[in-house]
């Protein structure tokens, strides 16, 4: 590799430079010609794509070490970054003239202008050394920002150019520093951040053209994309940017974005280029994504180009949203009172109402990214801007009637006197509040016919993303905090006692009528999460009659709840008990307990109780029963946290052991076998970390005998149907060995603090018991080791993650291999030999690392008569063999060094032998010489060889130049 890297320099420095020159000098000798006939053209092509080769060149810096250089070359997108010995070659100003002049003379040439465009983009990124000072740097940037806008001003951009275009102005904001951009003429900044505004919003509406035409060459899409993200990289940064310094350029953007969202006469949506409505819209697919996450990262940088322009945003969405929602008022009344007079009317208006969703549905979703950001695993924070805004205007906003406005989604906001004087933030929330209003409404006057369920969605994905962000707002986290926002939805305030209690209502709401509507019943109860996960906004939920009835209505399974989906059933359970953790006083908790959970255990115990329940099994209503129980205890186990994971485990724990018996009564449906894996895997997942010894034995042992009994049912096996046999089989497998990987888990990942969590339930050390988890991982590996059969092993994700699970005991508990059962000790052996010799590189690197921890055992332990020695003996030949005899991925040569020479270290003797035989077989006496030479240089520098990391480090630097002078000499195909 090292050599390798001495030859790039080498060559870069001089040919390659050289070879630029050249091309430049054709380039321009070209450029000068007025026409050029078909074969000049063709010469001119095949050097302007010579000329995109060289600034595409990943420039190899001095002094990079061989693990960098296999890691630089490898990169995906080279930005131009050569050495000093290139500044007269590159920062020449005609050299970036000249790229400019031929994109000029051949941009309709789609074919060349890529080529043209991709060379000034990497100009673009031009960076490094090749800099002798900032100065220089300044005088590039000017000069290669003039060129770029005396090219783009003034003409009609080709579909061809814009993903280029858009790639050459991403790299110089992103690549130039912050400084330098800020350091070239102020006019001529001005001039760029323009064109790259008018770019933005031309860019815009073109991508919404391709979407309605329905394109398969998306390019105006990605181009967009990538201005947006430029956009993105300039308005964060405030230190060289003054406060409003882009405000003006934001509006423009944000403008043109609604507008390409909006229906006409306010926008062009579904408008082609001369303005005529475009052909009906196809039926949308199911598996089309949501907006919402297919142009996530476009609604991200528009809603963050709506906060750094927060006085014009807002006010706008809020104007645009309550104007929408009176029309669609107006419009679901009119419709009322025609199927009042005349209930067999048909749908004249259906064009009105899908355009008002469909507006409406844009409107939602960038209010919902201007207001709140989609934080993973973090606080979510009201975002600066939005506070800032809020806090500036608080001393004109009369909190009275911004609180009636909130408090009023019944009412059109202009109907409340002095609406005027509200907090605006709060007023666009009370918008989209008065949408929800109008759909639930419109559920009770029996008009679900009517309304859209993608709406329907969007409003309860905004008030999940809103809730988790402003209600009950933490002050402690603000240097300060808005007034109307601390009294509206602040804690302990009767405006978030009326949120919740609003948000609640919705969420039924939505329950009575979306059992057929899963997206949107699954969004739903997500909200509800949402209201329940925090503690302090669980306080104010129980507080609500209205939630009190929802967990009795789902505990006793009566409709509509019982026609959700199971995953919606799911999730409700989890939500049901976090509930269950607000603060209440003891009574009151225990009711609720017996309310949520006790059904649920009556219930499944009076189905599997019975004496004939056997027979019964396969009952449609007992099937469902029993589904739906075992899908609650894994939404149960979902809700754990550290301070109610003791009231659950021993809550489902007598569920755990009766799922066992019910592996026996449904072995022969697989489905139901699947699901009861599941909800073990669910409890060791959420549970195990937080279980001190004696409860982690009672889950070790549920676990064991889950594995005996699916063991037992499955080993040997035979079934009509083989390929849906091997699917269902595939499944279990895969769950069976998360649920051990979640067990293992244990050994690094123990939050368990036995006093604390449990207080006083555990016993003291388990007596005589000193089982860990990686026992009992092996002995379910010992179990599903017999099902494990070589067409299984054909399922990557399952062939994967089996043999990742068996290195990852082999690092983490490389002194239990030798201690296991012979027969379980033969199959871990006999399935890493098949790893290394018939899977995947993928799968053959895994086991080779698995390796050089068992040798490294054996090498401790000193056994020269263990079976874990005698095998490792055999593992030697292996390596050595795919090391010197035969083709093997370069990647894996790390991993493969690492294990032969710590089997070398072992096994000396076995080495030389190995070595002696390969040398004696050799007819060629230049070939016996060679390897000879190359075997001797090898381990040189580490006689004898020793388990020393130095050691290790100079043998593995040997391997390499031992690999580059004799690596596929002896080759054998």
């Amino acid at each position: 590799m090292e050599f390798h890297g001495n030859c790039k320099r080498v060559f870069q420095e001089e040919d390659l430079r050289q070879i630029f020159l050249l091309t430049v000098e054709v380039l321009q000798e070209f450029s000068r010609r007025e026409h050029l006939s078909a074969q000049m053209s063709s010469v001119f092509q095949r050097y302007l794509a010579l000329a995109n080769q060289v600034l595409s060149w990943n420039f190899l810096p001095p002094n990079l070490g061989r693990h960098y250089i296999a890691m630089f070359e490898s990169s995906q997108n080279v930005l131009l970054k050569p050495t000093e010995s290139w500044r007269e070659a590159l920062l020449d100003s005609r050299v970036m003239e000249l790229f400019f002049t031929v994109h000029r003379k051949i941009r309709e040439d789609s074919d060349m202008a890529q080529d043209s465009l991709q060379c000034l983009a990497q100009l673009a990124s031009l960076h490094g050394p090749i800099f002798p000072d900032e100065g220089s740097q300044v005088d590039y940037l000017a000069h290669f920002i003039e060129g770029l806008l005396n090219t783009i001003n003034g003409i009609e951009i080709e579909d061809s150019e814009a993903v280029g275009i858009s790639s050459i102005i991403s790299n110089l904001i992103t690549v130039f520093p912050r400084n330098v951009l800020t350091a070239i003429p102020s006019e001529l900044f001005s001039s760029f951040v323009s064109c790259l505004t008018h770019l933005t919003c031309s860019f815009g509406r073109s991508a919404a053209l391709e979407e309605v035409l329905d394109k398969d060459d998306m390019v105006y899409m990605e181009a967009y994309d990538r201005l947006l993200e430029s956009w993105l990289t300039l308005v964060q940064d405030d230190k060289h940017f003054h406060k409003g310094f882009f405000t003006q350029h934001a509006v423009q953007v944000f403008n043109s974005y609604i507008q390409c969202h909006l229906a006409a006469p306010d926008g062009t949506r579904n408008l082609t280029a001369n303005g005529v409505a475009s052909r009906e819209e196809e039926e949308i697919s199911e598996l089309q994504e949501d907006d919402r996450d297919q142009f996530s990262d476009q609604l991200a940088s528009v809603g963050m180009l709506g906060r750094i322009a927060a006085e014009h945003c807002i006010p706008l969405l809020t104007s645009l949203l309550e104007e929408r929602v009176t029309r669609l008022h107006g419009q679901l009344q009119r419709r009322q009172q025609q199927l009042l007079a005349s209930p067999a009317s048909g749908s004249a208006d259906s064009k009105v109402l899908d355009d008002l969703y469909e507006d409406i549905h844009w409107l939602i979703l960038v209010t919902g990214y201007l207001l709140a950001d989609d934080t993973q695993g973090e606080t979510p924070l009201i975002p600066p801007e939005i506070m800032e805004y809020s806090i500036k205007h608080s001393s004109e906003v009369d909190i009275n009637t911004t609180l009636q406005i909130l408090g009023s989604p019944g009412e059109k906001a202009s109907s409340i006197p002095g609406y005027n004087r509200t907090d605006s933030v709060i007023r666009l929330l009370s918008a989209v509040l008065r949408v929800s209003e109008v759909e639930s409404r419109a559920i009770r006057a029996d008009l679900t016919h009517l309304l859209s369920p993608q709406m329907g969605k969007d409003i309860v994905w905004f008030l999940k993303r809103w809730a988790k962000t402003y209600l009950l707002v933490d002050e402690k986290l603000y240097d300060q905090i808005s007034v109307p926002f601390s009294t509206a939805f602040g804690a302990d305030t009767e405006g978030s006692q009326w949120i919740v209690g609003y948000l609640l209502q919705k969420v039924l709401s939505n329950l009575s009528v979306c059992s057929s509507e899963q997206d949107l019943a699954n969004d739903t109860v997500q909200l509800l999460v949402t209201l329940v996960e925090r503690r302090e906004r669980a306080n104010l939920v129980i507080q609500c009659e209205s939630w009190w009835n929802l967990a009795k209505q789902f505990a006793s399974r009566s409709p509509p709840l019982n026609f959700l989906s199971s995953p919606v059933q799911r999730t409700l359970m989890k939500a049901l008990v976090l509930g269950g953790f607000a603060h209440m006083d003891a009574e009151t908790k225990q009711q609720y307990w017996t309310e949520v959970l006790q059904p649920l255990q009556q219930r499944f115990l009076r189905v599997i109780n019975q004496e004939n329940f056997p027979q019964m099994c396969q009952q449609e209503e007992v099937k469902q029963e029993i589904t739906a129980t075992l899908e609650a205890l894994c939404g149960i186990a979902e809700a754990t946290q550290v301070d109610n994971v003791a009231i659950l485990f021993n809550f489902l724990m007598d569920f755990l052991t009766n799922c066992i018996g019910l592996m026996e009564v449904y072995k022969n449906t697989p489905e139901t076998v699947n699901l009861i894996i599941e909800v073990f895997v669910e409890v060791a997942h959420k549970q195990i970390c937080y279980l001190g010894e004696s409860k982690a034995m009672n889950l070790y042992e549920a676990c064991l005998t889950l594995l005996r009994v699916y063991s037992r049912n499955n080993v040997g096996r035979q079934r009509a149907d083989a390929p849906a046999e091997e699917e269902e089989q595939y499944q279990d497998l895969l769950l069976i060995m998360e649920l051990l990987t979640n067990l293992l888990s244990k050994e690094f990942i123990d939050f368990s603090d036995t006093d604390e969590v449990f207080r006083g339930q555990e016993p003291g050390p388990a007596a005589n018991r000193s089982v860990s988890a990686a026992d009992v991982v092996l002995y379910g590996v010992n179990l599903i080791l017999p099902l494990m059969s070589q067409d299984l092993l054909k399922f990557p994700t399952l062939c994967n993650q089996y043999y990742k699970l068996i290195t990852f005991i082999c690092e983490i508990f490389p002194e239990k291999i030798p201690q296991l059962p012979e027969d379980l000790f033969k199959s871990l052996m006999y399935s890493l030999e098949l790893g290394m010799t018939s899977m995947s590189s993928e799968v053959c690197q895994l086991c080779l690392e698995a390796l050089t921890p068992l040798a490294e055992q054996c090498a401790k332990a000193q056994e020269t008569d263990s079976p874990l020695f005698l095998a490792t003996r055999h593992f030697l030949k292996l390596v050595f063999d795919m090391l010197v005899l035969q083709k093997h991925n370069t990647e894996m040569t790390t991993a493969a060094g690492e294990a032969f020479y710590t089997l070398v270290c072992l096994h000396q003797a076995e080495y030389s032998e190995l070595v002696e035989t390969l040398l004696s077989s050799q007819q060629d006496p230049v070939i016996y010489q060679r390897l000879a030479d190359a075997f001797n240089k090898l381990t040189a520098s580490s006689t004898p060889p020793v388990l020393d990391r130095k050691q290790k480090m100079a043998f593995l630097k040997s391997l390499e130049e031992f690999m580059a002078n004799v690596g596929g000499l002896l080759c054998v195909k």
